[in-house]
């Protein structure tokens, strides 16, 4: 029979094992090894049967179990140990209670997916996982962030396979009452909620629930309330669920339910206002115009509100591909704000200007999230050098008149969380050459070069911690690919074949993430012969581990899948190629560390980072990827191996997979294998360790999470909170004055004569010409703009590259026709083609760039014609 209820029993702790509850609650044992043995040790089936997740173990361990800890000594010793360590973890002084510049007293930082760790599915891939390694690493930093999402009831989806290898979603509902969180209250002790107006009179509202990971406090906005009608009570339903309206309501209610949660959290809990919002993907991007609303409200013009908020927001990117952005239809959005639902106060037709593609190419009925990011953010970056290239080409539009390496979007790599993804023997390896903190330490607060300690470890210990991790990825992989094919309805009797499956001694090659088409998933089935005389060869055998989840409406995601399940189930192969269902963080954190080589075969440059790979190498497990992403930026022969790519216009899709998967074969027949399987003279695979070392010592400090947060704090957190203090009120209002002064009158700007001391086509290195310019200046005057002389080398169509700029002076005027005449020196630095030019740009002591207004005034045809510009 079915429950017509549902509730939740908590367990009644005796008073010696209350520390349990708060460790229990606190994310920190998700990456925090002694807390999470010490929940093993109070009943070790449960904590296998409860997938690791304390909150469930205390709600099915038997009270007699719990009678007989309260008076076992060492086991209280240990808890007490343990809870002492998290209360000097959430209020000791870290690394950025060190620092000596002015840092922002709190950071917001938006995501709508965060992945902690598989006890709270709210994620669905890279995004999620990315942006909880964001909040652990500032919590091992102490950086005063506060994370802000939604609780999805169904979570992203769990994913079977039928028969015949069609993915198949399944949604279990989630309780948030057996999650690790807790609602947020008002000192009364009711609910604390916040509200959206919707149209027609109806109200959406929100319960919080509060996540604490480590030091930081996670927000997640849930609509499942009584207080909403059925429609609205389902906003939160599922992540990256619904059609348009429904992803708007989500991302409204992220936004702007987002900010008043945080305004909620701070009042109630006395924790710092955050002087700095960053928007991770274009989501959560209405959190600015709730934040413009704000200031509206204390009596700012909506202007000098978009000035101030603008200053202390960040904008990450992660999608290297309009079509990964979220763009609603103008009239959706229109009705969705303005006197009859959300922000009344704020004219409908500013709002939908910040989102529309008003730029050649753009879609003028869209409203586009991510360019609303970008107008409401004063610092913008993507996720790997790489990518912030893509990112300028992609966002250039917004910037019309400026190449793409000028305009203002940077680039911070993505990092991983190492205590999450490193494997517990890795961590052991590390803590016996140079001890449990100093490894800790290395893997969080990171800001070493190196891991030289790594060059001490013995070749056989890490061949040996290799095989061991390799041989409990072959126990994993049966026991999930058992349960799968019984899912697929398979009887015991037809699953003998599994125990045979994968041999710890060999060469095993990983692959798992998300399957939109771009990623490649079936690119190694390009030529099934070769793959098949890879996988059987007698001496040099390989082995494949393939994971990954389509999205629900991807039904060509959902062929590949098809594709390679079907692969996978020959009886020829079946033993050496594994088709893992439902990826996700528990089978990650086993996969990873497992594997000897992490496969990566994106279409260049679609991955905007591709962290899997960094998570392997984390392990020991070598790259075997594409150039994209942050292989592109820290690729060495001594950590991997590149796939050539053919990524030339002229080449066709088709052929582009046939080329690249040759060259993947080739590798894997001619370089990989081989080094492998060759043994040294004490039977030891002495280059294929040696590659295992220079990873871990020169890569491993790379791609940490604590290095990333650290550049963010660095680079974009202490400059947004700067520039956020510096824009009070009246200097909101002098640059959004300023603004509209300067593009109704830049018109009148102009580039009217250009010359130099050059009198030759040819000048010879180290010299120095003088430039002098006139220039118009209309209603403006030298205190509103920056002349330039921008030089460098020039390609063969006199396009400059490398480009340096020198400012230059006014040197007299206004003349009688009101012209301005500047001049300044110009170096020859470079040999070679060299070739210069001159601009005019906005100007003002509050802009964070030159670029931001996405104006500039260049020379004429007419004005180039006598300027003698280009040397050879």
């Amino acid at each position: 029979m079915k429950a017509i209820r549902r509730f939740t029993v908590r367990p009644v702790l005796p008073e010696p094992l209350q520390p349990l509850s708060d460790l229990a609650r606190n994310l920190r044992w998700s990456w925090h090894a002694e807390t999470r043995d010490l929940f093993q040790s109070v009943d070790p089936e449960r904590w296998a049967v409860s997938g690791g997740d304390p909150v469930r173990l205390l709600g099915s361990v038997r009270p007699a179990r719990l009678t007989e800890l309260a008076e076992d000594r060492p086991f209280l010793r240990r808890l007490s140990a343990v809870a002492d360590d998290l209360h000097d973890y959430v209020t000791g002084d870290r690394w950025y209670q060190t620092q000596t510049a002015e840092l922002p007293a709190a950071v917001a930082y938006f995501s709508p997916e965060f992945g902690i760790t598989a006890a709270l599915p709210q994620y669905s891939g890279g995004l999620g996982i990315l942006a909880g390694d964001h909040l652990k690493a500032a919590s091992d930093l102490g950086v005063p962030l506060i994370g802000v999402g939604l609780l999805y009831r169904h979570g992203y989806f769990r994913q079977s396979l039928s028969r015949d290898g069609w993915q198949q979603e399944h949604y279990p509902v989630l309780d948030p009452n057996e999650l690790p969180v807790a609602q947020l209250k008002e000192a009364d002790g009711t609910p604390a909620q916040v509200s959206l107006a919707l149209p027609g009179g109806r109200q959406l509202h929100a319960r919080i629930w509060l996540a604490q990971v480590g030091r930081v406090p996670l927000l997640m906005l849930d609509s499942d309330v009584e207080e909403n009608d059925l429609g609205e009570r389902g906003v939160t339903d599922r992540l990256y669920g619904g059609g348009s309206e429904h992803r708007l309501l989500q991302e409204m209610l992220l936004g702007i339910g987002g900010v008043r949660a945080v305004r909620t959290y701070c009042r109630l809990t006395g924790h710092p206002e955050p002087e700095v919002f960053h928007t991770n993907e274009g989501h959560a991007g209405f959190l600015g115009l709730e934040r413009i609303a704000e200031l509206h409200a204390e009596g700012l013009d909506f202007d000098s509100a978009l000035e101030a908020v603008r200053a202390g927001t960040v904008f990450t990117t992660h999608t290297p591909v309009p079509a990964g952005i979220d763009r609603f239809d103008r009239e959706l959005v229109a009705r969705h704000f303005g006197p009859e639902a959300e922000l009344p106060r704020i004219d409908v037709e500013r709002i939908l200007h910040l989102g529309m593609e008003t730029y050649p190419g753009g879609e003028p009925n869209l409203f586009n999230m991510a360019v609303m990011g970008l107008r409401l953010a004063q610092r913008a970056n993507g996720v790997s050098l790489l990518h912030g290239r893509v990112s300028r080409e992609m966002f250039s539009g917004l910037w019309p008149g400026f190449d793409p390496d000028e305009v203002p979007i940077t680039s911070v790599t993505n990092g991983v969380h190492a205590p999450t993804w490193v494997a517990p023997e890795v961590f052991r390896l590390g803590a016996r050459q140079i001890g449990a903190q100093r490894t800790e330490d290395a893997m969080t607060v990171g800001g070493s070069d190196r891991w030289d300690a790594v060059a001490d470890i013995p070749d056989q210990d890490i061949w040996e911690l290799r095989r061991n991790l390799r041989e409990q990825l072959v126990t994993e992989v049966r026991e999930r690919l058992r349960a799968s094919w019984r899912q697929r309805g398979a009887g015991t009797a037809e699953l003998g074949w599994i125990d045979g499956v994968l041999d710890p001694d060999v060469l095993t090659i990983g692959f798992a993430r998300r399957v939109p088409s771009y990623k490649r998933l079936t690119l190694m089935l390009r030529d099934r012969d070769r793959l098949m005389d890879l996988l059987l060869h007698p001496e040099h055998p390989i082995q494949i581990v393939v994971a990954g989840k389509a999205h629900p409406a991807d039904d060509g995601g959902k062929r590949l899948v098809q594709e390679l399940v079907r692969f996978a189930d020959d009886p020829r192969v079946r033993h050496r190629v594994v088709f893992l269902p439902d990826y996700g963080m528990a089978m990650a954190q086993k996969l990873y560390p497992g594997c000897d080589i992490w496969l990566n075969n994106p279409l260049r440059p679609l991955e905007a980072c591709g962290t899997s790979g960094m998570k392997a190498a984390l392990n020991g497990c070598l790259n075997l990827s594409v150039l994209d992403g942050w292989w592109d930026e820290w690729f060495q022969p001594d950590f991997g191996w590149s796939i050539p790519t053919a990524d030339g216009a002229g080449t066709d899709a088709d052929r582009r997979d046939d080329i690249e998967a040759a060259a993947l074969y080739d590798l894997l027949e001619q370089r990989v294998t081989p080094r492998f399987y060759e043994r040294g003279q004490h039977g030891l695979p002495d280059r294929w360790i040696e590659m295992v070392r220079q990873t871990l010592t020169l890569l491993g400090p790379k791609v940490l999470a604590g290095r990333m947060v650290r550049e963010y704090v660095e680079r974009l957190y202490a400059p947004a909170a700067h520039a956020h203090r510096t824009m009070d009120p009246d200097s909101a209002r002098e640059l959004a004055e300023w603004k509209s002064r300067l593009r109704s009158s830049w018109h009148g700007v102009t580039v009217d004569h250009v010359e130099t001391t050059a009198a030759t086509a040819t000048a010879e290195l180290g010299t120095t010409l003088g430039v002098r310019v006139r220039v118009g200046l209309g209603d403006l005057g030298p205190d509103d703009v920056e002349v330039q002389a921008v030089s460098g080398r020039v390609d063969e169509e006199d396009h400059i590259t490398d480009a340096s700029t020198v400012p230059l002076k006014p040197a007299g005027g206004p003349d009688a026709d009101g012209r301005w005449a500047y001049e300044g020196p110009l170096s020859l630095d470079r040999t070679g083609p060299y070739g210069y030019t001159v601009r005019i740009l906005p100007a003002h002591r509050l802009l964070a760039s030159g670029a931001e207004l996405g104006l500039v005034v260049v020379p004429s045809g007419d004005v180039v014609e006598g300027a003698g510009v280009l040397m050879r």
